[in-house]
């Protein structure tokens, strides 16, 4: 691993979260940390661990009939679903097990739910699983969608976040302020590294970074 990454590590989970601090651009805001979920969502064996990690957070009499998957989560979506189902958690579908599925963003940048998978999310109890939640924009324009969609709200997991909750549900994640204390992030206008002269050094989307 390249030497500017640093591994850190949370409790109840043996993967490890790939870190590299400097300065970065994402879509919302300027953050101090590039976190590196790549192989957390690829690789089979980590995004078993971390979606055990997930299930274990959720309290038995949580309803969870969907699980809408952001920024690439959709193995550990799987793992997740499948480790909910084997601990008998409730869910309204007919077949008791548990849709895993990813939004749509049309030309406008808003997210849509085609009409094949309107089923999954109208009248369905909707678990939100993103990779990084830094600002909770991302996250807020889903929670819209679902609503809109006709569906309720059930939870929002990630891989890391910088929020404990976001318009009052809790945000349960593997890793977060607690593994990583001096994460940061501000608004374009307001960096605190930007005013004090530091370059950017990549530009980070779900997808990864781009190195300057």
């Amino acid at each position: 691993m390249d030497k500017q990454y640093t591994k850190i590590t949370s409790s109840g989970v043996s993967a490890p979260l790939k870190v590299r601090r400097g300065h970065f651009a994402t879509n919302h805001a300027h953050t101090n940390y590039f976190l590196d979920v790549t192989t957390l969502k690829t690789r089979a064996s980590e995004a078993h661990d971390i979606a055990s990690a997930l299930s274990s957070m959720y309290l038995y009499g949580t309803v969870i009939d969907t699980i809408v998957c952001v920024e690439g989560t959709e193995v550990i979506g799987a793992y997740l679903a499948e480790e909910l189902t084997e601990s008998g958690f409730l869910n309204t579908n007919a077949h008791k097990t548990i849709y895993v599925v990813t939004p749509e963003y049309n030309s406008n940048s808003q997210v849509i739910f085609r009409d094949n998978l309107r089923h999954a999310v109208e009248g369905k109890h909707v678990l939100i699983l993103g990779g990084t939640i830094c600002t909770g924009k991302t996250v807020n324009r889903i929670m819209e969608a679902i609503l809109y969609y006709g569906g309720t709200l059930a939870g929002i997991s990630a891989i890391f976040s910088s929020l404990s909750q976001i318009h009052g549900m809790p945000v349960l994640s593997v890793f977060g302020r607690k593994d990583l204390p001096d994460y940061s992030f501000a608004e374009y206008h307001e960096c605190p590294l930007c005013k004090a002269g530091q370059r950017l050094d990549g530009l980070v989307n779900a997808f990864g970074v781009s190195l300057l």
